[in-house]
């Protein structure tokens, strides 16, 4: 049976691309990983944030994963895979990790939400954008506060300095070598996994499975007394296309004066909630189980979406009675 033009190009432009970029930039992200372990480099990484991350008893490992979440949350998650496969994290800290990275990855994303925002429903950007900044920053001292208590207290005594491949343990072609040796053993697993998860996820979309979670949730959240029509469609432009889309038609209603500044930053903060989830499954989990093992990875995706989504609804809530 051939295939017609249109489906093929469909499936280069929604399944094979995405997944050879996905699997390139993990690729890299492995290597680079790998390359930072094989110079011991982790403590001149961490020494960035180690005075935070020490707060919470987190390790150098984590505090050089957090470092390397300023750039890429990537690289910083498979430096967390690679220390929780050696042993060198307990399963506690790498939850725990991989929770405080939210604030850097938020950061990461914060000017594109904000010069994107700012336009569409000017000043009530700043007040969205406030909230969800107020949430990243609950849930990271929430975060820091229970791995106080929950993590021992790690070794203080400091790590030697490495100056560079030669006290590593030889040249730089063998912490090259050393490196892709690692590498291709890693990759093996990330492909394993990755390529089915991914092609299952894109067979589960293209069946409408996810569509129809979407509405459900909108539908479900309707019974609220202070969502509008006009908020529902807010809203089920988030869940159904993205946030841009949630943000124009938002923009629209606020230039029209059909909806408050108020009502818009309360229906975009929905949108977030329900979308959020969906999204972190559909989008996160296909790369989250090529890094770390399926079971742990989902792990890791709830506990990130209950925190996101428990510290939104706070503020949200705060918002709604004290404005």
């Amino acid at each position: 049976m051939s295939l017609s033009a249109d489906t093929l190009s469909s499936l280069w432009l929604h399944l094979i691309w995405p997944l050879i970029r996905l699997i390139g930039i993990l690729s890299i992200s492995l290597f680079v990983a790998n390359l930072i372990e094989s110079l011991n480099w982790t403590s001149r990484i961490a020494a960035l944030a180690r005075p935070l991350l020490r707060i919470g008893n987190l390790s150098d490992t984590a505090s050089a994963s957090f470092t390397m979440a300023m750039f890429s949350g990537i690289s910083a998650n498979t430096m967390l895979a690679e220390a929780y496969e050696q042993q060198k994290i307990s399963r506690k800290e790498l939850i725990l990790a991989n929770l405080f990275n939210s604030l850097p990855t938020y950061f990461l994303h914060l000017p594109t939400v904000s010069f994107i925002a700012v336009p569409m429903i000017k000043g009530a950007a700043i007040i969205y954008v406030g909230l969800t900044f107020g949430a990243a920053i609950l849930r990271t001292v929430l975060i820091l506060l229970l791995s106080r208590f929950i993590l021992p207290k790690p070794d203080r005594q400091e790590p030697a300095q490495v100056e560079g491949p030669k006290e590593a343990g030889g040249g730089w072609n063998s912490i090259l070598h050393k490196s892709w040796i690692r590498f291709q053993k890693r990759i093996r697993s990330v492909v394993h996994f990755t390529i089915p998860i991914y092609i299952l996820f894109y067979l589960l979309h293209k069946g409408g499975i996810f569509d129809a979670m979407e509405k459900i949730m909108a539908t479900y959240f309707s019974f609220l007394p202070w969502l509008t029509p006009q908020s529902m469609g807010i809203i089920t432009l988030q869940l159904a296309a993205e946030f841009t889309a949630g943000l124009a038609a938002a923009g629209a209603l606020l230039e029209a004066g059909d909806m408050s500044s108020r009502e818009i930053i309360l229906a975009l903060l929905v949108g977030n909630i329900l979308s959020s989830p969906i999204r972190a499954i559909r989008h996160q989990f296909p790369y989250y189980a090529g890094i770390f093992p399926p079971k742990v990875a989902a792990e890791l995706i709830f506990y990130n979406q209950f925190f996101r989504v428990g510290s939104l609804m706070l503020m949200g809530c705060l918002y709604y009675f004290l404005s």
